[in-house]
């Protein structure tokens, strides 16, 4: 029996959100005000989870 393929909504998805991670984490190094940093770092923080959130669900998707 072959494994399903992956769903391409949430293949999509882990792409945006890992973009989405690595830009913001970008904006945070060039913040020139801590707060700007704060809110880019957990702008990125959101991102990553999400990315591996959608990781998990679609692992849980393939074994189920």
């Amino acid at each position: 029996m072959t494994p399903p393929e992956p769903d391409p909504n949430t293949e999509r998805l882990r792409a945006v959100f890992a973009e989405r991670a690595e830009e913001e984490a970008d904006r945070a190094g060039d913040a020139e005000q801590p707060a700007e940093e704060r809110t880019h770092a957990r702008r990125a923080d959101k991102a990553a989870y999400l990315k591996e959130k959608l990781r998990e669900q679609s692992e849980a998707d393939r074994d189920g």
